[in-house]
């Protein structure tokens, strides 16, 4: 770390207030968190039964970041939140429209106590519209954005991508790109706003170039008819001789042409992947060729040319492939392996990453954090409002 390096974050001072949730709330706040805001997580007093439980350090999107349980259905519980809004730059909630309301702590309340306050709001469907009050999932919003129809195999039915799509890229991802947003803006205007993230917009976002190929007749709405979905043999996972498989995809010609050289076939006698009615030969031709070594003889034969490989790597090997572990992809908190935050900064370095356990602190002094004064804080804690 050079002497001009600063190792708090490109977002520190930043002061975000998180309502606890699941999937993409706590995955947005985990960006900031690893970024330099500081963070607070507002969690319920009694358990919720969201997600899956599991033991704290396990739990990769509460890390970098403290929590307050506090009694919401109780007067001096939403006093208490109010409070620690004023003091925010940002808050985060991912509830289905109307229950901050109910609570008391909606945008129209929050904003008056705080005109800089950006107030994002992540739901699967909108804020309105004929769905936004209905239950769903990442899958079900992908489903409504076009995304899923367009993933999967040819003659198969769609294939459901974990919840990378919706939950994650195109809805905490999203929320924390607008946040950021909003908040760059009110340091020129001085004002706060409300961000409105669903996941049904965002995975259509996400779908941008390829509405833009389906409209220029580049793209079919066939699944596994195209160049990037696994219609083309030569952007596709091959199984190789010991069960593992390998990803190439060298879309360019001269690509193209340095794979099938390296793996001993003459370019020239090759099928012309342009032409599409040769796309078959070309894939029987590949699978034989791939199957014929293990997937470590291939990774020692192509990887770092430009044949555009790479070995398919499982969860458990990820972080320990020679690239990853140069790079620091991978990190070790609290004893659990996960991914590093990014992307990378040359200046401002955020700190390593804190697991939810070592984030722990007593509620008197996290309340005096966050501007809360010791009498005030000693009466929330002996009524059992927070804790």
């Amino acid at each position: 770390m050079t002497s001009s390096t600063q190792s708090h974050g490109p977002l520190h001072g930043l002061r975000i207030v998180e309502f606890a949730g699941i999937g993409p709330s706590p995955f947005a706040a985990m960006l900031l968190a690893d970024l330099g805001a500081n963070v607070i997580r507002i969690d319920r007093l009694a358990p919720s039964g969201l997600g899956i439980e599991k033991p704290k350090q396990f739990d990769v999107l509460a890390r970098s970041r403290a929590s307050l349980a506090i009694d919401l259905k109780h007067p001096d519980g939403v006093a208490c939140a109010l409070d620690l809004i004023g003091a925010a730059d940002g808050l985060i909630e991912g509830f289905r429209p109307g229950v901050m309301e109910r609570l008391g702590l909606g945008p129209d309340v929050c904003l008056a106590r705080n005109p800089r306050l950006v107030y994002g709001r992540i739901t699967g469907w909108g804020q309105h519209g004929p769905l936004a009050h209905a239950a769903g999932h990442d899958l079900n919003y992908i489903a409504l954005s076009g995304a899923l129809h367009a993933i999967g195999r040819k003659g198969a039915p769609p294939t459901p991508p974990l919840n990378l799509v919706g939950d994650f890229g195109g809805g905490g991802l999203y929320l924390a790109f607008g946040l950021v947003c909003a908040l760059v803006e009110c340091q020129r205007s001085g004002r706060g706003q409300v961000v409105d993230a669903a996941m049904s917009d965002g995975a259509a976002t996400l779908m941008s170039s390829i509405y833009g190929m389906f409209g220029a007749g580049l793209h079919s709405d066939i699944r596994g008819d195209n160049l990037l979905d696994s219609g083309a043999p030569h952007y596709e996972v091959y199984a190789c001789a010991d069960g593992e498989y390998v990803a190439v995809a060298p879309i360019e010609s001269k690509f193209r042409d340095d794979l099938l050289r390296r793996i001993g076939l003459d370019p020239r006698h090759f099928p012309d992947v342009d032409d599409r009615a040769q796309w078959p030969a070309a894939r029987r031709i590949l699978t034989d060729v791939f199957a014929g070594k293990s997937r470590a003889e291939w990774c020692a034969l192509l990887e770092g040319t430009d044949a555009c490989f790479a070995p398919v790597m499982s969860l458990r090997d990820a972080p320990h492939h020679p690239h990853n572990v140069a790079r620091g992809t991978f990190v070790e908190v609290d004893g659990v392996t996960q991914p590093a935050p990014g992307p990378r900064f040359s200046r401002t370095v955020p700190p390593e990453p804190k697991g939810a356990r070592q984030c722990a602190c007593s509620t008197a002094e996290l309340l005096a954090h966050w501007r809360i004064d010791a009498p005030r804080a000693k009466a929330l804690i002996a009524a059992g409002v927070v804790k």
